[in-house]
């Protein structure tokens, strides 16, 4: 009988439906893409830095709790999960040659820093990196990039070259023992070639030696092998530092690991896009509203019908059912309606921004749930109306 009643007045019913699928379709599509483009974020960054950890010492006037070069091995060698281990220190200084001179940016650390370095990778095109033995004995070595080499001396293999960086108002002359593969040679075209900044690593003893207000460390990189080992090392990490230097409870050292940010990154996304889902939400209520609308004027529109149904015996409660039944099934129908174009929409949608959109049973079950209980909601009011007139008043309404 409800869908009987809904089939027979089908424009009406559709209009109806309207603002339900219009929110339904909304809601499915803003959490299909939003869930589709936060994996790829956080999937992005997590392959930048997933097994990464860094490791900072709050500053304090004990120097026994400043982090040194021994933590650094005690580290290494008492935690055997530790890959790489290396200051990430950076400073800016001027480069020079016969041939030119250029603005230029200084990494310093161990050996390590070739696994962990983002501007001075591994990716060596000349020449070694510096090794254990010119961070042992303080040479003063340098690995620069193409992109330097070429500014500097007009060719790329420069190794065994000299040059002269000026730091802090020091100046450090330097051997060049490597050449690494050029961060900004793609941006070549973007800039002027002499605005790009060259970039260079060097031990960090050999700068913390000639240069003395740099020894400190204040940042130090720590790479793990696997992702599953990274939040009970950065606890141990910081528990054999905290033991070393006599620091137990003092909330020195701290150890924080690339999944606990990414953890922050999902939760604003997912408040962000559970926020517009909300907002795109409001055409339920809206589309909800039309429903009682409809169904009160259903309900005058039939005010002799339900008459002649109680008169021949029809209780109170079967009335109620059978309107709340027809406002309820008008909103699964829309919920369904708007469940299709909600996926197709996400579709395509996601495939202009080349991403995955991810459905899930929750999201999908809590949108048809709250599309029914906006049928049950904003069905009871006509349907109680319609169940309380009398058989009387109903047979002499005009």
């Amino acid at each position: 009988m409800a869908l009987d009643s809904i089939f027979a007045n089908k424009m009406r019913s559709f209009l109806t439906m309207l603002g339900i699928i219009i929110g339904i379709a909304s809601v499915i599509a803003i959490l299909a893409v939003g869930n589709g483009a936060a994996k790829e974020i956080t999937g992005t960054f997590s392959d930048l830095g997933a097994t990464t950890i860094n490791l900072t010492a709050n500053d304090s006037d004990d120097s026994n709790a400043a982090l040194e070069q021994e933590d650094l091995v005690v580290l290494k060698d008492s935690i055997e999960e530790i890959q790489y281990i290396s200051p990430n220190q950076q400073i800016s200084g001027t480069a020079s040659t016969e041939m030119d001179s250029r603005q230029a940016v200084v990494s310093y650390g161990t050996p390590d820093l070739q696994y962990l370095s983002q501007t001075m990778s591994s990716n060596l095109i000349h020449g070694r990196y510096f090794n254990q033995i010119d961070f042992d004995e303080n040479n003063s070595v340098v690995v620069i990039d193409t992109d330097g080499a070429e500014a500097l001396f007009g060719r790329t293999d420069v190794v065994g070259e000299t040059l002269s960086v000026n730091i802090t108002q020091t100046r450090l002359d330097l051997r060049i023992v490597g050449v690494v593969e050029g961060s900004f040679a793609d941006m070549q075209g973007a800039f002027d070639a002499d605005q790009i900044p060259l970039f260079m690593a060097m031990p960090q003893s050999t700068v913390g030696q000639q240069v003395p207000q740099l020894a400190g460390m204040n940042s130090v990189i720590i790479e793990v092998e696997d992702t599953e080992q990274i939040e009970p090392i950065s606890n141990q990490i910081v528990r054999l530092l905290e033991l070393r230097n006599d620091a137990v409870g003092e909330n020195i050292y701290n150890a924080r690991n690339f999944l606990q940010a990414l953890d922050q990154v999902n939760n604003v996304l997912s408040l962000f896009i559970n926020f517009i889902a909300a907002v795109a939400g409001i055409a339920l209520l809206v589309g909800g509203i039309g429903v009682m609308n409809i169904m009160l004027v259903s309900v005058t529109e039939r005010t002799r019908e339900i008459g002649t149904r109680k008169a021949l015996g029809a209780t109170t409660k079967t009335i109620l059912i059978q309107f709340l039944m027809e406002a309820v099934i008008l909103s699964l129908i829309g919920g369904m309606i708007g469940l299709t174009l909600g996926i197709l929409l996400s579709n395509v949608i996601a495939s202009a921004l080349n991403i995955v959109p991810i459905y899930t049973l929750g999201s999908v079950g809590l949108v048809l749930a709250f599309s029914t209980a906006v049928g049950v909601f904003f069905g009871i009011y006509p349907a109680r109306k319609a169940a309380k007139l009398t058989p009387i008043d109903a047979l002499r309404f005009e």
